[in-house]
């Protein structure tokens, strides 16, 4: 049988060429305390390749310093400007590939869901979502970037999805008469 950590720690990341932001959490069984959260500043560079360098070591020194049981990430939305897309997925992917070199797990969310997770809506707004994220977290600094709390945002959905999938009795069915088996106060 495979015995879950008590604990584990989560990086998120929304990933940007401009701005990235990133929040840690530390996951107790079904709470939840905020380890840090921040932004990496690139617009002052004209480089991109100089940008994804930066955002590879960024990556690597918040795994080394938290070591990370898991990566979440926003997945990058699908704009009108197929350049934009093709950056954001470069510092995507460099995020992705700064874990996957510490074999570190790596989910990525739609901004959507991780919305929808926070807030109960998925169009809700980043000032919302980091109005949420304050409430949850109990902290009462605003970030000076809305980016770093969309970092947090990450973290916090992948929490909740483990929190809903694995946690205390749920379980996963194959098909209605296995549920009605199991359940037989429950159905009439």
């Amino acid at each position: 049988m495979l015995v879950e950590k008590k604990e584990r720690v989560i990086l998120g990341i929304d990933p940007g060429t401009a701005i990235m932001g990133y929040g840690l959490v530390l996951e107790k069984g079904n709470k939840m305390e905020l380890l840090s959260l921040g932004v990496v500043k690139l617009n002052h560079l004209d480089d991109h390749f100089i940008k994804l360098q930066r955002i590879f070591e960024k990556t690597m020194g918040l795994i080394e310093t938290y070591k990370p049981d898991a990566l979440a990430i926003e997945a990058p939305f699908y704009g009108k400007n197929i350049q934009v897309t093709l950056k954001l997925g470069r510092a995507q992917g460099i995020c992705m590939a700064a874990a996957l070199s510490k074999n570190i797990p790596v989910t990525e969310y739609a901004p959507r869901k991780i919305k929808q997770s926070i807030t109960g809506n998925g169009t809700a707004s980043k000032e919302q979502v980091a109005a949420m994220l304050q409430r949850l977290l109990n902290f009462k600094e605003t970030p000076e970037f809305l980016d770093a709390t969309d970092g947090l945002a990450v973290a916090v959905c992948h929490s909740f999805q483990k929190i809903s999938t694995s946690g205390g009795k749920s379980k996963t069915y194959t098909g209605w008469e296995a549920f009605v088996s199991d359940n037989k106060k429950r159905v009439k």
